[in-house]
């Protein structure tokens, strides 16, 4: 007889762990599958964003940015760095330690709340009873039944047609953070989130870092103005970004790829790397979901169908993160896991999409949160628009870093916030103001009149929403 379940959840990413933790926290007999291993062959909770994403990542950027700081910014405050060298194996492993910690974690935050882990791949066998018959394909197969499903499946890297991933030559998200050493050629498809924050890491250690994007805007997602600033900023760092480019073909060799592409311009160009990272997007995972035993729907894209609550076409069975509609975001994910397991207990759980806060991690930092100067413009919305640089921010000189500006955008009749785009110093940690500020329907002057500590660069965001009506404090 199998094991029966309230909710089980099919995926230990961070809507997934989320979602089994919170339904857990609520008096549901809840079950996880996942299967994602380390290198000893044990289970690896978290998901991408725990194992070859977000936090790996960033790991490898704070390293990075130390070492660039050691190499061309300890100057200036009378720090002398001699003979600077970096240890890429040690680098390497400290990011793993920082992976386990979290996988490690996960477990243990799944024996707090008395969630029953299993290692495997999950899918769906049949529907029966009211409920799902789930099989584990792990160590030992078996079979689960569940009255609740929570498909959390998340998403793969996509491939460039004719340039499969090998992970030595051509890389994915996960090839990219294992690279053993420092190449003196990186070639990067795709400046999105991921290109950006790979790119910076190897240039900041070294290589010459190429980035092809097919689109002829920069940062088309982000704020025009915040684009253009991070466009300057890194050509003055060294990434050399190519826009409206066309591949024609990838060569993998030996010990190189050749990129063949048009350029802007309509010529012909040839670009040789020795590695190559692909990031040109991420696809839904329902690879051996088995959807067609239950009849789950999934759109053209593969991805499944939900409604508004997270709720698919079959009768309790839900699915969240990156296997659905929206921005593939691990924080997205994570609230639609709560939501799904409070909807589930009869509860109101809530998910505001226009509040999810967007992030890229390189130096400067850029972060967004609701909608862009040039959205509204189409959308014939009357706005205001502040701006205030941190050139003009004391604890941002104190820092040694001056970068980029932070923006409000408010209603021009309301005075409520529409949106807020900083790139600067920690910005990943500023925009949550104004997240905050967003979802109670806060006002730009209410941001103008709260006290802000001095110094600090959130004083910044203060002076921002005084610029929407023509004030400052500083000038």
């Amino acid at each position: 007889m199998s094991k029966q379940f309230d909710v089980v959840v099919i995926g230990g990413g961070p809507g997934g762990y989320i979602a089994a933790i919170r339904a857990a926290q609520l008096g549901f007999n809840t079950a996880c599958i996942d299967e994602w291993k380390n290198d000893k062959g044990g289970p690896a909770l978290g998901g991408t964003c725990t194992n070859v994403g977000c936090i790996p990542s960033k790991a490898l950027l704070q390293s990075s940015e130390h070492f660039e700081h050691a190499g061309h910014g300890f100057a200036d405050h009378g720090i002398s760095m001699n003979d600077l060298k970096i240890d890429i194996a040690k680098m390497i492993g400290r990011k793993d330690a920082v992976v386990k910690q979290n996988n490690d974690g996960v477990q243990y935050l799944f024996k707090k709340n008395k969630v029953t882990f299993f290692h495997g791949r999950g899918s769906f066998a049949a529907a029966k009873d009211g409920a799902y018959e789930i099989k584990v394909a792990g160590a030992a197969e078996e079979t689960i039944t569940a009255k609740h499903v929570i498909v959390a499946t998340g998403s793969n890297a996509r491939q460039l047609p004719g340039a499969p991933f090998d992970e030595v030559n051509i890389l994915s998200n996960d090839g990219a953070l294992r690279i053993p050493a420092v190449p003196k050629k990186l070639g990067v498809i795709g400046s999105g989130v991921i290109g950006l924050e790979m790119g910076s890491v190897w240039r900041r250690l070294g290589a010459e870092v190429t980035i092809l994007e097919a689109l002829p805007a920069f940062l088309g997602a982000a704020d025009e103005s915040v684009a253009k600033e991070a466009a300057k900023v890194f050509k003055k760092q060294g990434l050399n970004i190519e826009l409206g480019v066309k591949i024609s073909a990838v060569e993998n060799g030996k010990d190189s790829v050749t990129v063949k592409y048009t350029d802007a311009k309509g010529a012909e160009q040839s670009l040789v790397v020795d590695k190559l990272i692909v990031s040109i997007g991420r696809t839904a995972n329902t690879i051996g979901l088995n959807p067609e035993a239950v009849g789950l729907k999934l759109d053209e894209r593969g991805a499944v169908i939900v409604d508004d609550e997270c709720k698919t076409n079959l009768p309790s069975v839900w699915a969240i993160g990156d296997v659905v509609r929206g921005p593939m975001l691990a924080h997205k994910a994570e609230e639609e896991g709560v939501a799904v397991a409070e909807r589930i207990a009869g509860q109101h759980g809530h998910v505001n999409f226009n509040t999810i806060p967007w992030v890229i991690y390189t130096s400067p930092e850029i972060a967004w949160v609701g909608r862009t100067e040039q959205q509204l413009k189409a959308d014939g919305v009357a706005y205001k628009a502040g701006q205030f640089p941190f050139l003009a921010n004391g604890r941002a000189r104190a820092l040694g870093d001056t970068t980029g500006f932070v923006k409000f955008l408010a209603d021009a009749k309301t005075d409520e916030i529409l949106g807020v785009h900083i790139i600067g110093p920690m910005a990943s940690e500023l925009i949550s103001e104004a997240v905050v500020a967003m979802e109670f329907k806060a006002s730009a002057e209410d941001i103008a009149r709260i006290c802000h500590a001095h110094p600090s660069l959130s004083e910044a965001t203060k002076e921002a929403a005084l610029a929407v009506d023509k004030r400052t404090l500083n000038f």
